[in-house]
């Protein structure tokens, strides 16, 4: 018979197996940590039991010691969202290891005050740019260096189709776009031809020179246009960055999902082939990296059966 904390952690292996997770070593070492801690009769989850329990083994590397406590990390969240009891192991307890940083999501009213601070840049170009870029991010969820790469041929406003290039695999999609989004980026493109009748290069979104966006300008632009907007580094010091676009449109559509009774785990390989991961893990991992979402995920696991529907795809931008 499972004693209190090895039938939570049961609780939780069963909940990330339902979200297409094998856990098999992690499972064994996370039954390993729950039965010590019932030995010991201890029903609360705390940072120092866990770190003592991750740097027991002698003679070993710190990265093992920190993979050990990674394995944790994920149930302190799940407990923490059952039981505020339980405490959250912080992602930066151990130096020398590299845990997946916690994703920043924003709120509406930080989108709307960067999409208005990008209008204030010095040249108009490049504010109608950032604008856009700001924009587009947000309401498709692609990767920064993806929008980057868009050339003229891979937006079809007629169709209402983006053709974007994955910047990871090379894979191609085709995603459709909100009427919104649309008429803002037709909009875009109007003035950006006004502004650049002659650009030097074929891209759909230009920089000051004609040219395709560089990484490292337009991540050290944005970073002036948060703090124009005040959009600050989260508790525990996440950081808002062009890619926690991506991070909000996924979150936020899951979060939605949950909310409005849809079945997330039928949707979820939908929104994985819309954000270009080869990996279903990829996307329910913001799942386990998100209060929220694991509190929902949670609630659905422990309420009654219910039924749930389908979602309409692409989701509304």
């Amino acid at each position: 018979m499972n004693g209190v904390m090895e039938q939570a952690a049961a609780d939780y292996l069963a909940l990330r197996r339902a979200l297409g997770t094998r856990l098999r070593q992690p499972g064994q070492l996370l039954r390993d940590f729950a039965a010590s801690l019932d030995a010991r009769g201890t029903t609360r989850l705390t940072i120092a039991d866990a770190l003592a329990w991750a740097t027991a083994p002698s003679g070993t590397s710190a990265h093992w010691h920190g993979w050990r406590l990674g394995v944790l990390r994920g149930w302190s969240r799940y407990l923490h969202a059952v039981d505020h009891a339980h405490e959250v192991i912080p992602d930066d307890l151990i130096p020398g290891t590299y845990p997946r940083t916690t994703p920043f999501v924003f709120t509406g009213a930080e989108i709307a005050a960067l999409l208005e601070a990008a209008t204030h840049l010095r040249y108009a170009l490049t504010a109608a740019t950032y604008h856009t870029l700001l924009g587009l991010l947000a309401t498709t969820g692609i990767r920064p260096g993806e929008a980057f790469a868009l050339d003229r041929d891979s937006v079809d406003l007629p169709a209402g189709v983006l053709t974007v290039v994955s910047s990871k695999t090379g894979q191609i999609r085709r995603l459709g776009l909100h009427d919104t989004a649309i008429t803002a980026l037709a909009a875009y493109a109007q003035r950006r031809d006004l502004l650049c009748p002659h650009p030097p290069q074929p891209c759909f979104l230009l920089s000051v020179r004609g040219t395709r966006l560089d990484t490292t300008i337009a991540g050290r632009t944005f970073r002036s246009l948060a703090r124009a907007a005040n959009v600050t580094a989260r508790p525990g010091g996440t950081r808002p960055l062009l890619r926690s676009f991506r991070h909000t449109f996924a979150v936020t559509t899951i979060i939605n999902w949950y909310r409005d009774g849809i079945d997330a785990d039928a949707a979820m390989p939908a929104l994985s082939a819309w954000l270009g991961h080869t990996n279903p893990r990829d996307t329910y991992w913001y799942i386990s990296a998100t209060p929220e979402l694991l509190a929902l995920a949670v609630e659905k696991m422990t309420s009654p059966a219910q039924t749930r529907r389908l979602p309409a795809w692409p989701p509304a931008s």
